[in-house]
C-alpha cells in the first residue's frame, strides 16, 4: 500500500559573493511505493522544485555561490559584515582619468549553455573539413 506524508523544513542559506543570509521553507512530501522504494518531492509556496542544496541563486545580488545549512542550524554562520562608512566623493578633474566601471560577468552556467555547443559545432566542421581534403568526393 502507497504511503505518503508531508513535512515543513526551514533551510537557511548564505551568499558566498555578496554575504546575504536568508531563509526559505519548504514542504517535503515523502512517498513510498507498495514495493518500498521511496523518494521526495520539494515543494515551495506549492510549486515543486530542486532540493535546497542544489540550484540556490541569492535574491539580493542574484549569485549562484549560494552555500545551505541543514535545517535546525543558525542562519548565520558568520556576523554580518558592518556597513562601511559613507564615502565622500570628490569630483575628477577630467573624464580621461575616471575609473573605468566593474565589469559584470555572465553566470557560468550561461557560458556553458552557450560554449559547449559552440565547441561541438566547431569541431565537427574542422573534422569534417580534414575529413574532406584527405578523402575528397569523386
Amino acid at each position: 500500500m502507497p504511503d505518503e506524508f508531508d513535512t515543513c523544513e526551514t533551510w537557511p542559506f548564505e551568499c558566498l559573493r555578496c554575504l546575504h543570509v536568508w531563509e526559505e521553507e519548504f514542504v517535503v512530501r515523502h512517498l513510498c511505493d507498495a514495493y518500498g522504494n521511496g523518494g521526495d518531492i520539494w515543494l515551495s509556496s506549492g510549486v515543486p522544485v530542486q532540493p535546497p542544496w542544489s540550484d540556490a541563486c541569492c535574491p539580493a545580488c542574484g549569485a549562484y555561490r549560494v552555500t545551505c545549512f541543514p535545517p535546525g542550524c543558525p542562519a548565520a554562520r558568520r556576523p554580518e559584515p558592518e556597513p562601511e562608512p559613507e564615502a565622500v566623493l570628490m569630483p575628477w578633474p577630467d573624464r580621461a582619468s575616471a575609473p573605468v566601471p566593474e565589469r559584470t560577468h555572465l553566470p557560468g552556467k550561461l557560458l556553458v549553455a552557450l560554449g559547449v555547443p559552440m565547441a561541438l559545432f566547431v569541431g565537427y566542421e574542422l573534422y569534417a573539413g580534414a575529413m574532406a581534403a584527405v578523402h575528397p568526393h569523386p
